[in-house]
Order: structure tokens, then C-alpha cells, then sequence
């Protein structure tokens, strides 16, 4: 158990990507870095810093994030465009077998575009317009550019459903047993994410069960606000749904973007990140952890507390 001033844990050394997988212009990249490496566990005997009365807040409310958060989702979505890819026998000049994301290429790729439809675009317009069974040549025209990206898309969209509903996918560790120590001390539970709601029911209900599903606070997804991470909307809705103050939530989070919609909101966040965004600048967090194995929800509180009275 990690102790009050034990707030950065650092992730094993990750190899960069070179910008040889493909070619983009620097100016796309707009996460800020900074590697978790070159931080250490610090100052691990002092002792937490008193509160005064006026100070000291409790938490009320533990938000979580889903995708990333409550499971690593992002090598099923790569896997799910790939079985599309197979499927329908997706080529691009010159290559003669069926386009294949690697790791690699994704982790960069997922950070650099988002949603599916973009990112396949993105793709095409970079490496070549492909052959396929939905067309035997690549496709020439705007309208069969969309009717390619559209059929992939939704063929990848099924593929992830039944993924996420063969019972093999696991959610991250320590998640489970957070949400039911918040349930069980009676503090309030809420799952905020800008995915799109029905993705984040089918995680929901497939990962977490019906009974935490429906026992949610609040369950608010990027349909229910007009504006997406990380613009904060979504948070301070929680909040006002919630009937708490910000200052009483604590969000968990495993991207750039999630922290900034978190702080902005004027909420203290906790990162725990994948490895796609381990060398994102989480600086503005409160702790990072690699996962929530071995976090308890007093550590969560205490955390909360000093944070609130460091401010």
C-alpha cells in the first residue's frame, strides 16, 4: 500500500516510437510529455501535513473513467479493426496481405486521431486508398471513400461487442474492489467517459455487472454533454448531479486529456495509466499509479485531504 507521500510510481522505461511508422507533421501531437521514468518515490517518511478545520475535505464522490480505466481497451479496438481488415480482405498498395495495426503503430496512432472513422481515413489518405471485397479496385469517389469507411466501421463496431461479451475480457486491477469499498463507506460512485453511451453500457454491464452498474450515482457518457474531454462539461455535470462540491470528488483517469477535463473542472485526479499514455505529463495530478491493485480507498481520502490543504 502506497503510504500519503508515496504519490508517483514509475512505470517501467518504454521504448519512443519512431516517426518511420508513418509520416505526420509534429504539429498533430499536442499531449504534452514527460516521462514517468525520470520520476521517483520521494520523501517517503514525512509525515502528512496537519489540517485545519477549514482546510480539511472529505470525499464524497469517486468518479471513474471507463475506457482505460475500468479496462484497457484500446489493444480490443485494435484487434477489432484488424478482423475487419481480415474480413474483408483490406489491402494497400503495395502490400498484398490484409492491413495490420501492430502495437506499436497504434499506441501512436490512437493519441495522434481520434474516433475509428478518422483514424481509417487518416490512414488511407496517407498510405493509399485499398482494395477490398466491399470494392475490387480502391475506391475513387467521395461517396465510395465513405461507404469503405462506414461498412469497416460498423463490421469493426460488432466484432468489438462480441469481444467485450465472450467473458474473457477482465477489468483492471483493484477497480472492483474500489467500487465496492466507496459503495460499502456510503460515499458516492459515478462513471464518466466520452465514449459513446452504448459502448460504455456494453463495458458496464459486461465488466462491472448489473448490480454496480445500476447502482451508480451517476453515469453520464459523451452523448450526454456537448462538449468532450477535455473540456470539462461532463465533470462539473457529475458534480451537479451528484449534488457535491468539486472539491469533493476525486476522478481516476488514465490520459492527458481526462486530467485536464478533471483539474479544469476543479476536481483532484488520480492517474492510472496503460501504456499507450505512461509517457503523457501527468504533472497536475495528485498520485499516478500503474494500476489499482494495491490502492485503497483511504489512501484515495488521504490523498484527497492533503491535496485540498496543499491548495
Amino acid at each position: 500500500m502506497a503510504s500519503p507521500s508515496t504519490l508517483i510510481i514509475s512505470p517501467q522505461n518504454l521504448s519512443s516510437t519512431s516517426s518511420s511508422l508513418f509520416h505526420y507533421s509534429p504539429k498533430f501531437l499536442t499531449f504534452p510529455t514527460k516521462k514517468l521514468s525520470s520520476l521517483s518515490l520521494t520523501n517517503t517518511t514525512a509525515k502528512p501535513r496537519p489540517l485545519s478545520v477549514s482546510a480539511s475535505r472529505s470525499l464524497q464522490a469517486l468518479i471513474f473513467d471507463c475506457d482505460g480505466v475500468i479496462l484497457e481497451s484500446e489493444h480490443l479496438h485494435r484487434q477489432a479493426y484488424n478482423d475487419a481488415f481480415a474480413h474483408f480482405n483490406v489491402r494497400c498498395p503495395p502490400s498484398s496481405q490484409p492491413l495490420n495495426w501492430d502495437l506499436q503503430f497504434y499506441d501512436v496512432l490512437q493519441n495522434l486521431i481520434g474516433g475509428g472513422k478518422p483514424k481509417m481515413r487518416w490512414y488511407f489518405k496517407e498510405h493509399g486508398w485499398p482494395s477490398s471485397t466491399i470494392f475490387e479496385t480502391p475506391p475513387e469517389s467521395d461517396d465510395e471513400r465513405a461507404k469503405l469507411i462506414d461498412t469497416l466501421q460498423d463490421w469493426k463496431t460488432e466484432r468489438y461487442k462480441e469481444i467485450i461479451k465472450s467473458g474473457t475480457v477482465e477489468t483492471r486491477p483493484g477497480v472492483l474492489r474500489l467500487m465496492d469499498e466507496a459503495k460499502a463507506a456510503g460515499k458516492m460512485l459515478a462513471v464518466c467517459s466520452a465514449a459513446t453511451k452504448s459502448s460504455v453500457v456494453l463495458c458496464l454491464e459486461n465488466l462491472i455487472g448489473m448490480e454496480r452498474f445500476k447502482g451508480l450515482d451517476c453515469f453520464l457518457a459523451g452523448d450526454d454533454v456537448k462538449e468532450k474531454k477535455p473540456d470539462p462539461l461532463i465533470y462539473l455535470t457529475a458534480a451537479k448531479r451528484l449534488g457535491v462540491s468539486e472539491k469533493d470528488c476525486l476522478v481516476v483517469e488514465d490520459s492527458v486529456i481526462g486530467l485536464q477535463a478533471a483539474t479544469q473542472a476543479g476536481m483532484s485526479c488520480v492517474i492510472t495509466y496503460t501504456s499507450s499514455t505512461a509517457d503523457q505529463d501527468f504533472t497536475d495530478s495528485i498520485a499516478i499509479y500503474p494500476d489499482l491493485g494495491n490502492v485503497r480507498l483511504s489512501d484515495l481520502e488521504l490523498l484527497l485531504q492533503n491535496a485540498v490543504a496543499a491548495k
